[in-house]
C-alpha cells in the first residue's frame, strides 16, 4: 500500500512538472496601435505571448486556440520601459542608513569589486509602483567614490535577485565630476587618480604571478578591485562616468581613448556642448529632461533640450529619471514616462523618446536580444497604455513581465483606499 501511494505521488509530481509549462499563459493583445520600436508602428496590431516570450507581432497574426484575449482597441502597446539608472531595491528611505545599500567604502574611494545587486531587496515596496507605471526592467547602480562599483540589469518580477537578473554586470560606474566625493581636492587630481588606477590595472593584468609572490610595487587599489577593472581595460565592460561639465566629459573621453575604454556618459548636463564629439566617438549618454535649474557649478550649462540636442547630433541616448542625482531616485523610478515626455516637449522626437526608454538602453547595455522591443523570441515585457504614454493623464491598463500580467496593489493604492473610506470622509470640509 505504501509503495502504491509512493508511485501515485511520483506520478502526480511528474504530471505537475509536465503540465505546468503547458498551463503557462498564452495571451493575444489585439486591436491596439503596436509600437515594436525595432520597426514601424502597426495599426490594429496583435501581440501574441506564449510561455513568457513574444511569439508573434503583426496585423494579421494567427491567434492560438484558447488564448486569453485582451482588447487593446484605441490603446497603445509598447515594450516595457527600461530605467537605466536607479537605486531600486538598494535604497528605501534616504535618511535611514539601514535601508541604504548602494554604496561601498572600498579602498581609497575605489570599490570596483562591489556588486551592488548582492544587497538588493527583491521585496522592496518600491518594485510594485515602478512596475505599475510601465517599468519592467531597470539597472541598479552603485554610487559614491571615484569607482562606485558594478551595475546590473534586472526585470521587475517576484522572486529572488537571481530570478530577476537579466545580466550582471552590465557596467562599471565612476563619478568624475566631484573631487571631494572621491576624497580629493581638484578635478585634475581626480583624473590623475583615475589614470593611475587604469595603469595599475594594466600592470596587474600582465604581472599577476609577480603580484602573488609579493614582488610588485604597491597599487592604488586592492587585488579584488584591480581584478574587477580588467574587463574595463579590455573593452569588455563599459565604464559609465557620471559627470556634468563639458570639460569633464572631454577629460573622460581623453582617458577612454588612451586606455581603449568603452565609455558611456551619465547625467551629462552639458553634454549638448560636446554632442558632435560624443556622436563621432559613438559614446552613449544617459540623461534626463526634467531639470532646468543647474544642480551646481558643474552644471551651469544645464538645458532641458540636452537629450534632444544629443540625439539630433546622432548620439545614442537613454533617458533616465532625475539625471544629476538626488535622494528621490529610489521612489521616483516610475516617473520615467514624465522624463521622456519632457524630452519630447523640449525637442526630442516622439519615436526617439520611446526608443530612449526601451530599445536604446537595451542596446547600450547589451541585452537587446532579450528586452527593449516587441519581436518574436524576446521576453514578453509588454505594456498596454490608455493613450500616449508620455501624456500625464495616461494610465497603464495592462503590464506584462516575462509573459505574466501584474496588477498588484501598491502602497499608494492601499493608502488611497484607506483615506477614501475613513469615517466622516464625506462630511463638510473643516471651516
Amino acid at each position: 500500500m505504501r509503495s502504491l501511494i509512493f508511485r501515485i505521488a511520483i506520478s502526480f509530481a511528474v504530471a505537475i512538472v509536465i503540465i505546468s509549462p503547458a498551463r503557462a499563459q498564452t495571451i493575444a493583445i489585439t486591436g491596439g496601435k503596436v509600437y515594436p520600436v525595432s520597426g514601424p508602428p502597426i495599426e490594429g496590431g496583435t501581440v501574441v505571448i506564449v510561455n513568457g516570450k513574444i511569439a508573434a507581432v503583426g496585423r494579421n497574426v494567427a491567434i492560438p486556440g484558447g488564448a486569453q484575449r485582451i482588447d487593446a482597441t484605441g490603446k497603445i502597446v509598447t515594450p516595457g520601459f527600461v530605467n537605466s539608472s536607479t537605486q531600486l531595491g538598494v535604497q528605501e528611505v534616504a535618511q535611514v542608513s539601514d535601508t541604504r545599500d548602494m554604496s561601498a567604502r572600498g579602498k581609497d574611494n575605489i570599490a570596483a569589486a562591489f556588486t551592488v545587486w548582492d544587497g538588493l531587496n527583491p521585496n522592496s515596496v518600491m518594485m510594485a509602483p515602478a512596475r505599475k507605471e510601465g517599468i519592467t526592467s531597470f539597472i541598479v547602480m552603485p554610487t559614491g567614490g571615484l569607482i562606485a562599483g558594478q551595475a546590473a540589469l534586472l526585470d521587475v518580477v517576484p522572486g529572488t535577485t537571481t530570478d530577476m537578473i537579466i545580466r550582471a554586470p552590465v557596467a562599471m560606474i565612476a563619478e568624475v565630476g566631484d573631487p571631494q566625493q572621491a576624497g580629493l581636492n581638484s578635478r585634475g587630481e581626480l583624473i590623475v587618480k583615475l589614470r593611475e588606477l587604469l595603469e595599475d590595472t594594466r600592470f596587474f593584468q600582465t604581472h599577476r604571478d609577480a603580484f602573488d609572490r609579493a614582488q610588485t610595487r604597491p597599487f592604488a587599489a586592492s587585488r579584488l578591485d584591480l581584478q574587477a577593472m580588467i574587463p574595463v581595460i579590455q573593452g569588455k565592460l563599459p565604464l559609465v562616468v557620471f559627470v556634468d561639465r563639458a570639460s569633464d566629459i572631454d577629460a573622460a573621453m581623453r582617458i577612454a581613448r588612451e586606455f581603449n575604454v568603452k565609455l558611456m556618459i551619465g547625467s551629462g548636463a552639458e553634454g549638448w556642448m560636446m554632442a558632435d564629439k560624443l556622436a563621432a566617438a559613438r559614446i552613449p549618454v544617459l540623461t534626463g529632461a526634467m531639470n532646468n535649474i543647474p544642480g551646481g557649478f558643474a552644471a551651469l550649462g544645464q538645458r532641458q533640450e540636452n537629450a534632444a540636442l544629443l540625439r539630433k547630433a546622432g548620439v545614442q541616448v537613454a533617458v533616465i529619471g532625475n539625471a544629476g542625482g538626488g535622494d528621490e531616485e529610489a521612489f521616483n523610478v516610475r516617473n520615467l514616462k514624465q522624463e521622456a515626455g519632457n524630452a519630447v516637449a523640449y525637442g526630442m522626437t516622439w519615436d526617439d523618446a520611446l526608443r530612449a526608454v526601451t530599445l536604446a538602453p537595451a542596446e547600450i547595455f547589451g541585452v537587446a536580444d532579450r528586452v527593449g522591443s516587441l519581436q518574436p523570441g524576446r521576453e514578453a515585457n509588454v505594456v498596454v497604455w490608455s493613450g500616449d504614454p508620455f501624456e500625464f493623464t495616461t494610465r497603464v491598463e495592462h503590464v506584462f513581465v516575462r509573459g505574466h500580467e501584474y496588477n498588484d496593489k501598491t502602497r499608494q493604492d492601499m493608502l488611497m483606499e484607506r483615506y477614501k473610506t475613513l469615517p466622516g470622509a464625506h462630511n463638510s470640509p473643516p471651516q
